[in-house]
């Protein structure tokens, strides 16, 4: 075959004839996505499809919400939403006005429906919601880490329509005595952009918390000791009083006064571990500045550490005022 027979119009020519020169860059534009069926052209706008309706948040509304679109959208704030529980209604020629005041590279060219109605999200705070934005509230802000705060209802909650949002649930009244058993809250419910009211729940509450409980009879004189005591989970509210602490350890405490079997320990029912008795003989440490001197002295009253008692002075029979330092020591100051 002769090759360099020129082209004749028509004639259709094998593809080993194509020039390079042309099939190449034929080639590489159909594969980067050339043809009948491309995809859009640089710098063009995708294609806009506006929405009969757009559910929005309190932030405002944006262009991927009122916009069906091929490909992704820029989230770009067109403008304010509407009051909740108020539509906003805007027209093709308020939309595309919009678009060119705020988003002029996404273009005024869109199909869709005449207007598109702009509301704001909504849904139901039912009983289960309230209780647990009451509850986080008063545990950060009254009872912190005292117990773990459980609250009920006394009457029946009304569900609210409020926004599809967070919730901020701010306390505006509460008894002097902070939460009780029963009692009444009054309080303020909010979003980031707006005050939604202000509501009062009547509640029954419980703090719960590990406290120590006797496990078996007690009487007035016993050391606190740890085989006497478990512990178990109780409602704090439901003691009136403060709780033991046994912190100091089991030789430094003693029983106050009797308590029961499974009664918790209250403040009132430990008290110091007394180490002196009346009538006992003890040394007493008499200091004046850098002098000290010791004597004996008989023990007037019982005594723990740290209490002041009254002592006799042995050889004077002078009635003495001392500190408890040990069962066998006092301080006397002069």
């Amino acid at each position: 075959m002769n090759r360099n027979k020129p082209f004749q119009p028509g004639r259709i020519l094998p593809i080993s004839q194509v020039s390079a020169r042309l099939l190449c860059p034929l080639l590489l534009w159909t594969c980067l996505g050339g043809g009948f069926t491309s995809n859009l052209r640089a710098g063009e706008a995708p294609p806009l499809q506006l929405l009969a309706a757009a559910p929005v948040n309190g932030d405002g509304f944006f262009l991927p919400q009122l916009f069906s679109s091929t490909q992704p959208l820029p989230v770009i704030r067109l403008g304010d939403a509407p009051a909740f529980g108020k539509n906003l209604m805007l027209t093709r020629a308020q939309i595309g006005g919009l678009l060119a005041a705020n988003a002029p590279g996404v273009g005024t060219n869109f199909s869709g429906p005449d207007a598109i109605k702009i509301f704001r999200r909504a849904r139901t705070l039912g009983e289960s919601d309230i209780l647990g934005l009451l509850t986080a509230t008063l545990q950060h802000d009254y009872i912190k880490d005292k117990g773990q705060l459980e609250l009920r209802l006394a009457q029946p909650w009304t569900p609210l329509v409020l926004p599809d949002e967070p919730l901020t649930l701010d306390i505006t009244d509460l008894p002097t005595a902070g939460v009780m058993p029963g009692f009444i809250v009054r309080f303020t419910l909010r979003t980031g952009q707006e005050t939604l009211g202000n509501w009062s729940a009547n509640l029954k509450a419980s703090v719960w918390r590990e406290v120590w409980v006797a496990s078996t009879q007690l009487k007035r004189g016993d050391l606190v000791a740890p085989g006497l005591f478990t512990r178990e989970r109780r409602d704090l509210l439901s003691l009136h009083e403060p709780l033991a602490d046994l912190a100091a350890g089991e030789d430094a405490l003693e029983i106050s006064e009797a308590v029961a079997t499974g009664q918790p320990l209250l403040a009132r029912m430990v008290k110091a571990r007394t180490v002196v008795h009346r009538g006992q003989r003890a040394d007493a440490l008499v200091q004046d500045g850098a002098l000290s001197i010791r004597t004996q002295v008989e023990i007037l009253e019982d005594g723990a550490p740290g209490q002041t008692i009254r002592a006799l002075n042995s050889l004077t029979h002078r009635s003495l005022m001392g500190t408890v330092l040990n069962n066998k020591t006092i301080l006397i100051s002069l």
